[in-house]
């Protein structure tokens, strides 16, 4: 992880633990240095630091160097970055090489836990440089050698200086000579250089503490890193900094290079928003409201991708896909032209498109090659490259799966967006906007039609009360966007209903499909209604209906069941963690796994994904309104305490509480892969979150006794979320019990959610008439001319495939689609692997074993339920599995896997 967790250490008060953050350093590998000793001395404490929480690997080897002191050797291992080995080989490497010789690389200074016991003050530092003294099997080794007091006491914490011109990456620290026997002190953090700034780093020891049970000596510590997490506010962020504040969404257009990219800014009254890390960029010149682009967005240093993330995937190869692949199937593809048949859109999986002027540039189309060996293929015989897709498993199983109404149906329950289907509790429907400007809001779906939709089986009613209707309803929403985003060539929009009924089989049949438009243009409102039939002209104005709603369904996915409900709201947990969670709280340590590398995707997707302009805006039916649509979802639907996965089921009408059931909920829909893999996942959350608070918070009032516990859930709900800060519905915060159910949904949210909504993205979205991202294109029967009717009846495919999208959007969309599913070879699954941290407290590590046992369990009544075939909606012929809630995975787009945190 980029800083360890903090965890309670087995030891007595007389243990001696040092902790570091784990580093790279941009570094050499040259051979080792002459060893040059340099002589312990005592500083007092310096009250500008800059902390940090660090964990190493030390041995301690004991030789007595007086009566009063012993010496101590410690051994550091700096990580060496392969962007430090390209990057050094300036001036700058020599003056590192020179310091590596002269022994004065790394200024490490030991801090006392204890305070002096006459002075009552904090005992003198015990400072000594690391030399270099070669390379080990993971990394370059620095040693040093400290001459420590008997009467020192526990080491509390570590000051380091990096003496190098190079940030560097501390990877571990191995500590030999203590009376304690050897320590070892995990770093895994960035440390910058003296020179970029003299503040220094502190490493806290992995024993955590919650802020009144802190030792003395390291109170002043703990403040001052918070403080200096938090900054001021104030002027433009550096790279090496570890600062984190909040800030709105005022990035996303880019006014100066056209005002066509001008967008209002997210977060305020008008477009309430949750908040960003702030940058401190400058405001742009045609808009002062937004900031300037530039070439690379800040975040704080330790949640940067690792190298192997950088390396392999995330960084370079989104950023790839994103910035030159994209960009490229324009220069190849016309802009506009969709495809001309069915057949057109399978050669993108058996032919590929050709990406000829590639050729001129060879390290282009090297790269793209080397960093996307799926996609990107050469062409022998021409000398040319070709993006070539794999074809998603969906299509693999059943090439025609995207037709069927059974499978349009049954992936509102066990497809790509599962938190949109809901129960129907009141009949008839009706809209509650406002009727002078939206027109009559009584639905045009009637009970006649219904009743003669399910064949006489039962009534409406009856229906209703037996909780048999379910429905995909954007039909509030959207109309309000209607006339907005009618305005943008090549697109339309609707306000959209789509009507279910439950089988006895457990299955869903798709009934009815309404669109509406409201009045506009000197037209009064529009609306009507489609149902699947067995006369050819309404059987086709189904399936262009249906491609209407899948686009809908496409957007409110992409934009609010993933983007907003799990990027989006979780960065101000993050910010609010570093700020008010000191690295020695054991809450820190129990969320830090979680939000991994969330900052840094999210300013990736500001910079080329929901920007102005972006793929987003480029590829959905919202276009440039995408985000105006997901503010709007924010202000009237999102809520903290409906984010968890039993009080979202209930908030739907597909779940009841009932004592008596599994998970203490009664399912109105039995066959719901997604609640029911969920329910087992959440519950063995919860259990994990249950053990670990209970251990630390033995008594209920250390809760709200808990200063940066308080201010921590304060700051989210008033700063991070500060346009909802006065909604009666958040949480209070103190009770044990108040702490786990709202950590449980933190972890659900950056795991599970977050897992069920991004991993499938390929599998159901490669194949783009399944779910199709835009509807270029109105109903044939909104206002028709006669020619217009006449052709849609003479060619009814083409009248669907111009609905699609067109070539370049749905090249461009499945190429990211397919980067976005993929797992990094260095993602770390939830319950895999145990903490550091949390392995040397004896009832935490049993507590994990639990979960992880827990997990493998899930693992095994998932592939039991998938070859089950009573569960129609996971088993069957042509069905994929439901796996997205399986918790482990392999590298690559497997369609399963749960990630601790959201890191794509």
């Amino acid at each position: 992880m980029l800083k360890p967790g903090i965890q309670q250490s087995q030891y007595s008060s007389k243990t001696c633990l040092f902790l570091l953050h784990k580093s790279f350093i941009h570094g050499n590998n040259g051979s080792a240095s002459l060893p040059i000793w340099s002589k312990p001395s005592f500083i007092k404490k310096h009250t500008n630091i800059h902390t940090g929480f660090i964990r190493s690997n030390i041995k301690a080897v004991a030789s007595t160097a007086t009566e009063k002191s012993i010496k101590v050797k410690a051994v550091v291992t700096v990580k060496p970055t392969v962007r430090g080995f390209l990057s050094n080989l300036g001036i700058q490497r020599g003056l590192d090489d020179i310091k590596d010789l002269l022994g004065k690389t790394l200024l490490l200074e030991l801090v006392s836990a204890e305070l002096d016991p006459e002075t009552g003050l904090e005992k003198d530092t015990i400072e000594g440089y690391a030399h270099k003294v070669g390379r080990g099997d993971n990394g370059v080794k620095y040693e040093t050698i400290f001459e420590v007091p008997i009467d020192f006491g526990e080491v509390g914490a570590v000051l380091v200086v990096n003496e190098h011109h190079r940030e560097m990456f501390l990877e571990d620290i191995v500590i030999d000579g203590l009376p304690c026997g050897s320590v070892s002190v995990t770093c895994r953090s960035w440390v910058h250089s003296k020179f970029d700034s003299p503040v220094k780093r502190v490493f806290f020891t992995n024993k955590p503490y919650l802020p009144s049970q802190t030792p003395s000596s390291l109170r002043r510590l703990r403040e001052e890193e918070l403080r200096n997490l938090r900054g001021n506010g104030e002027g433009e962020r550096k790279h090496f900094e570890r600062i984190y504040d909040y800030d709105v969404y005022n990035d996303i257009g880019d006014p100066d290079k056209s005002l066509h990219l001008q967008r209002p800014v997210f977060g305020g009254e008008e477009y309430p928003y949750p908040r960003r890390c702030r940058t401190g960029r400058p405001r742009c010149e045609a808009d002062e409201l937004s900031e300037k682009k530039s070439s690379r967005f800040y975040v704080p240093r330790d949640e940067c991708f690792s190298e192997i993330k950088q390396l392999t995937f995330s960084a370079k190869t989104l950023y790839s896909v994103l910035k030159v692949l994209v960009p490229s199937l324009g220069k190849t593809i016309d802009e506009g032209v969709g495809f001309p048949y069915f057949t057109a859109i399978d050669s993108l999986f058996t032919q590929g498109v050709g990406l000829d002027h590639l050729a001129s540039e060879e390290n282009q189309q090297g790269f793209l090659e080397a960093i996307m060996p799926r996609l990107v293929k050469s062409i022998a015989d021409k000398g040319g490259a070709v993006l070539h897709f794999e074809t998603p498993d969906t299509m693999s199983r059943d090439k025609f799966f995207w037709f069927r109404d059974e499978e349009f149906a049954r992936q509102t329950l066990a497809g790509l967006n599962p938190y949109s289907i809901r129960l129907v509790a009141e009949w008839p429907l009706r809209s509650e906007l406002d009727p002078e400007i939206y027109g009559p809001p009584e639905s045009a779906i009637t009970t006649e039609m219904i009743e003669e939709e399910i064949g006489g089986i039962m009534s409406v009613d009856q229906a209703i009360k037996q909780k048999k209707l379910f429905i995909l309803d954007y039909h509030d929403l959207l109309l309000q966007f209607v006339s907005k985003v009618r305005q943008i060539e090549g697109t339309t929009l609707y306000g959209s209903r789509a009507l279910f009924f439950l089988n006895k089989d457990g299955t869903l049949r798709p009934l009815a499909i309404e669109l509406t438009r409201p009045p506009m243009d000197g037209k009064p409102q529009w609306k009507q209604v489609f149902r699947p039939s067995w006369n050819s002209t309404d059987v086709w104005l189904w399936r262009i209906a249906k491609a209407h709603v899948l686009a809908h369904d496409s957007g409110y996915h992409q934009l609010v069941s993933h983007w907003l409900r799990t990027h989006c709201v979780t960065e101000p947990y993050v910010i609010a963690t570093n700020r008010q969670l000191s690295v020695m709280h054991p809450i820190y340590a129990l969320l830090h796994p979680h939000f991994r590398y969330t900052i840094e995707i999210n300013a990736l997707a500001r910079e080329a994904l929901i920007n102005a302009g972006g793929i987003i805006e480029s590829a959905f039916t919202p276009g440039k309104y995408s985000m105006e649509i997901c503010s709007a979802a924010y202000a009237l639907q999102w809520r903290f305490d409906q984010q968890s996965l039993p009080a979202d089921l209930i908030s739907r009408g597909i779940a009841v509480e009932d004592p008596n059931a599994p998970h203490g909920l009664k399912l109105a829909i039995e066959d719901y892969p997604f609640a029911n893999d969920g329910l087992i996942l959440w519950d063995a959350i919860k259990t994990w979150v249950t053990d670990y608070v209970n251990h630390y918070y033995p008594d209920p009032r250390l809760v709200e006794s808990d200063q940066e516990l308080q201010a921590w859930w304060t700051e989210i709900r008033t700063l991070g979320h500060a346009d909802k800060k006065d909604e009666p519905w958040w949480p209070v915060l103190k009770t044990p019990k108040d702490l786990i159910n709202i950590l449980t949904t933190m972890v659900w949210v950056t795991s599970g959610h977050h897992a069920a909504v991004n991993f499938g993205q390929y599998v159901y979205g490669g194949y783009f008439p399944n779910r199709p991202t835009i509807a270029r294109t109105n109903m044939p029967t909104e206002d028709p001319s006669d020619k217009e009717w006449e052709t849609f009846l003479k060619k009814p495919e083409r009248a669907l495939l111009k609905c699609f999208p067109s070539q370049l959007q749905a090249t461009r969309i499945m190429a990211v689609l397919d980067i976005l599913s993929n797992h990094s070879p260095d993602e770390e699954y939830l319950g895999e692997k145990i903490e550091p941290s949390w392995a040397e407290d004896p009832f935490i590590k049993a507590a994990f074993e639990r979960f992880h046992e827990s997990l493998k369990e899930l693992e095994r009544i998932i592939d039991e339920k998938n070859s089950d075939s009573r569960f129609k909606n996971r088993n069957g012929a042509g069905i994929v599995p439901y796996e997205l809630l399986k918790p482990f995975s392999q590298p690559g787009v497997t369609g399963k896997g749960v990630p601790y945190s959201i890191s794509i």
